[in-house]
Protein backbone atom coordinates (compact mmCIF):
# COMPACT_ATOMS: atom_id res chain seq x y z
CA UNK A 1 0.00 0.00 0.00
CA UNK A 2 1.50 3.16 -0.67
CA UNK A 3 0.49 6.05 0.85
CA UNK A 4 1.60 9.90 0.88
CA UNK A 5 0.86 12.99 3.27
CA UNK A 6 -1.13 15.43 0.97
CA UNK A 7 -1.95 18.55 3.27
CA UNK A 8 -3.23 19.48 6.00
CA UNK A 9 -6.36 22.25 6.36
CA UNK A 10 -7.80 24.47 8.55
CA UNK A 11 -11.42 24.20 6.91
CA UNK A 12 -13.14 22.31 4.59
CA UNK A 13 -12.68 24.88 1.52
CA UNK A 14 -8.72 24.40 1.44
CA UNK A 15 -9.06 20.23 1.32
CA UNK A 16 -7.69 18.92 -1.69
CA UNK A 17 -10.28 18.78 -4.27
CA UNK A 18 -12.98 16.22 -3.77
CA UNK A 19 -12.17 13.98 -6.98
CA UNK A 20 -11.45 10.98 -4.98
CA UNK A 21 -13.28 8.98 -2.20
CA UNK A 22 -12.12 9.68 1.33
CA UNK A 23 -12.48 8.06 4.56
CA UNK A 24 -12.45 10.27 7.79
CA UNK A 25 -10.85 8.56 11.09
CA UNK A 26 -11.76 10.31 14.57
CA UNK A 27 -12.04 9.61 18.15
CA UNK A 28 -11.80 10.77 21.66
CA UNK A 29 -7.76 12.19 22.30
CA UNK A 30 -5.96 9.19 23.19
CA UNK A 31 -7.84 6.63 21.81
CA UNK A 32 -5.00 5.33 19.49
CA UNK A 33 -5.88 7.04 16.32
CA UNK A 34 -1.93 7.72 14.78
CA UNK A 35 -1.14 4.16 15.79
CA UNK A 36 -4.01 2.63 13.84
CA UNK A 37 -3.61 4.73 10.79
CA UNK A 38 0.03 3.74 11.08
CA UNK A 39 -0.41 0.25 11.10
CA UNK A 40 -2.93 0.58 8.43
CA UNK A 41 -0.68 1.87 6.12
CA UNK A 42 2.06 0.23 7.23
CA UNK A 43 4.07 3.62 7.69
CA UNK A 44 5.60 4.24 11.39
CA UNK A 45 5.15 8.06 11.08
CA UNK A 46 3.18 8.71 8.47
CA UNK A 47 0.25 9.82 11.43
CA UNK A 48 2.16 11.46 14.39
CA UNK A 49 1.60 9.71 17.54
CA UNK A 50 2.20 11.79 20.85
CA UNK A 51 2.32 11.24 24.27
CA UNK A 52 0.22 14.28 24.80
CA UNK A 53 -3.54 14.10 23.58
CA UNK A 54 -4.56 16.23 20.63
CA UNK A 55 -1.82 16.56 18.31
CA UNK A 56 -3.90 16.25 15.71
CA UNK A 57 -5.83 19.73 15.05
CA UNK A 58 -6.03 20.23 11.60
CA UNK A 59 -7.72 18.25 8.32
CA UNK A 60 -4.87 15.99 7.39
CA UNK A 61 -5.38 14.53 3.93
CA UNK A 62 -3.38 11.36 3.18
CA UNK A 63 -3.35 9.70 -0.35
CA UNK A 64 -3.46 5.61 -0.32
CA UNK A 65 -2.84 3.91 -3.65
CA UNK A 66 -3.56 7.25 -6.10
CA UNK A 67 -7.15 5.87 -5.40
CA UNK A 68 -8.48 6.83 -2.20
CA UNK A 69 -8.00 9.30 0.72
CA UNK A 70 -7.47 8.87 3.80
CA UNK A 71 -8.30 11.83 6.54
CA UNK A 72 -7.11 12.55 10.00
CA UNK A 73 -9.43 14.32 11.92
CA UNK A 74 -8.74 16.11 15.57
CA UNK A 75 -9.61 13.91 18.16
CA UNK A 76 -12.91 15.54 20.52
CA UNK A 77 -12.69 15.53 24.24
CA UNK A 78 -9.74 16.10 26.28
CA UNK A 79 -6.93 17.60 25.18
CA UNK A 80 -4.71 20.50 27.02
CA UNK A 81 -6.32 23.76 24.71
CA UNK A 82 -8.28 26.66 25.91
CA UNK A 83 -12.34 26.30 25.36
CA UNK A 84 -12.56 28.24 22.64
CA UNK A 85 -10.18 26.01 20.92
CA UNK A 86 -11.87 22.88 21.04
CA UNK A 87 -15.22 24.68 19.85
CA UNK A 88 -13.44 25.94 16.90
CA UNK A 89 -12.08 22.64 16.28
CA UNK A 90 -15.70 21.36 17.14
CA UNK A 91 -16.76 23.58 14.55
CA UNK A 92 -14.38 22.90 11.65
CA UNK A 93 -14.80 18.70 12.18
CA UNK A 94 -18.60 19.10 12.10
CA UNK A 95 -19.15 21.68 8.97
CA UNK A 96 -16.14 19.31 6.71
CA UNK A 97 -18.36 15.89 7.87
CA UNK A 98 -21.38 17.75 6.47
CA UNK A 99 -20.08 19.75 3.85
CA UNK A 100 -17.28 17.26 2.29
CA UNK A 101 -19.00 15.67 -0.87
CA UNK A 102 -16.71 13.09 -1.65
CA UNK A 103 -16.62 11.82 2.29
CA UNK A 104 -17.68 7.92 1.97
CA UNK A 105 -17.54 6.86 5.22
CA UNK A 106 -16.21 7.89 9.09
CA UNK A 107 -14.70 5.40 11.15
CA UNK A 108 -15.29 6.39 14.70
CA UNK A 109 -12.84 5.00 17.17
CA UNK A 110 -13.23 3.76 20.66
CA UNK A 111 -11.11 2.47 23.30
CA UNK A 112 -12.67 -1.38 24.25
CA UNK A 113 -11.24 -0.94 27.47
CA UNK A 114 -14.19 1.96 28.75
CA UNK A 115 -17.57 1.43 29.53
CA UNK A 116 -19.47 3.81 26.99
CA UNK A 117 -18.73 7.21 26.87
CA UNK A 118 -21.33 9.76 26.78
CA UNK A 119 -19.20 11.75 24.64
CA UNK A 120 -18.58 8.99 21.81
CA UNK A 121 -22.24 8.14 22.08
CA UNK A 122 -23.69 11.33 21.62
CA UNK A 123 -21.09 12.15 18.81
CA UNK A 124 -22.47 8.83 16.65
CA UNK A 125 -26.26 9.96 17.73
CA UNK A 126 -24.79 13.19 15.91
CA UNK A 127 -23.71 11.28 12.35
CA UNK A 128 -27.00 9.09 12.47
CA UNK A 129 -28.89 12.44 12.75
CA UNK A 130 -27.66 14.08 9.99
CA UNK A 131 -27.03 11.00 7.93
CA UNK A 132 -23.59 10.68 7.96
CA UNK A 133 -22.25 6.66 7.08
CA UNK A 134 -19.69 5.62 9.88
CA UNK A 135 -19.07 2.42 11.02
CA UNK A 136 -17.22 2.04 14.96
CA UNK A 137 -13.68 1.28 15.48
CA UNK A 138 -12.62 -0.60 19.02
CA UNK A 139 -9.19 -0.14 19.45
CA UNK A 140 -6.44 -1.73 21.97
CA UNK A 141 -7.57 -5.20 21.70
CA UNK A 142 -4.52 -5.91 23.09
CA UNK A 143 -4.61 -4.37 26.15
CA UNK A 144 -8.10 -6.49 27.67
CA UNK A 145 -8.20 -10.45 28.03
CA UNK A 146 -9.76 -12.88 25.64
CA UNK A 147 -12.80 -13.30 28.20
CA UNK A 148 -13.36 -9.35 28.46
CA UNK A 149 -13.61 -8.96 24.74
CA UNK A 150 -17.78 -10.11 24.66
CA UNK A 151 -19.16 -9.01 27.91
CA UNK A 152 -17.78 -5.06 26.44
CA UNK A 153 -18.95 -5.67 23.04
CA UNK A 154 -22.29 -6.63 24.80
CA UNK A 155 -22.09 -4.11 27.52
CA UNK A 156 -21.53 -0.89 24.31
CA UNK A 157 -24.51 -2.81 22.18
CA UNK A 158 -26.88 -2.38 25.06
CA UNK A 159 -26.32 1.31 25.59
CA UNK A 160 -26.41 1.59 21.54
CA UNK A 161 -30.01 -0.07 21.37
CA UNK A 162 -30.99 2.28 24.03
CA UNK A 163 -30.76 4.69 20.90
CA UNK A 164 -30.34 3.16 18.06
CA UNK A 165 -32.80 0.53 15.89
CA UNK A 166 -29.31 -2.34 15.39
CA UNK A 167 -26.16 -2.04 16.71
CA UNK A 168 -23.86 0.43 13.80
CA UNK A 169 -21.26 -2.49 12.40
CA UNK A 170 -18.06 -2.54 14.23
CA UNK A 171 -14.48 -3.81 13.82
CA UNK A 172 -12.02 -4.87 16.43
CA UNK A 173 -8.52 -3.74 16.03
CA UNK A 174 -5.12 -4.10 17.68
CA UNK A 175 -2.12 -1.63 16.75
CA UNK A 176 0.29 -3.36 18.46
CA UNK A 177 -0.88 -6.84 17.30
CA UNK A 178 -2.14 -5.43 13.44
CA UNK A 179 -5.51 -7.38 14.35
CA UNK A 180 -8.32 -5.89 12.24
CA UNK A 181 -5.97 -4.35 9.52
CA UNK A 182 -7.06 -7.39 6.53
CA UNK A 183 -10.91 -6.27 7.60
CA UNK A 184 -10.57 -2.69 7.51
CA UNK A 185 -8.92 -2.31 4.47
CA UNK A 186 -11.10 -5.04 2.69
CA UNK A 187 -14.29 -2.82 3.65
CA UNK A 188 -12.81 -0.10 2.34
CA UNK A 189 -12.08 -1.26 -1.18
CA UNK A 190 -15.42 -2.64 -0.60
CA UNK A 191 -17.17 0.65 -0.56
CA UNK A 192 -14.18 2.31 -3.36
CA UNK A 193 -15.89 0.33 -5.80
CA UNK A 194 -19.36 1.24 -5.14
CA UNK A 195 -18.16 4.56 -4.74
CA UNK A 196 -20.23 7.27 -7.32
CA UNK A 197 -18.88 10.82 -7.14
Amino acid sequence: MKASFVKSSKQTQDCPKPTLPEYAFIGRSNVGKSSLINMLVAQKGLAKTSQTPGKTQLINHFLIDETWYLVDLPGYGYAKVSKSARAKWDKMIRAYLLDRANLNGVFVLIDIRHKPQAIDLDFMYWLGINQVPFVMVFTKLDKISKSQIKPSLQHYEQTMLEKWEEMPKYFLTSAEKHTGKEALITFIDTLNKHYHA
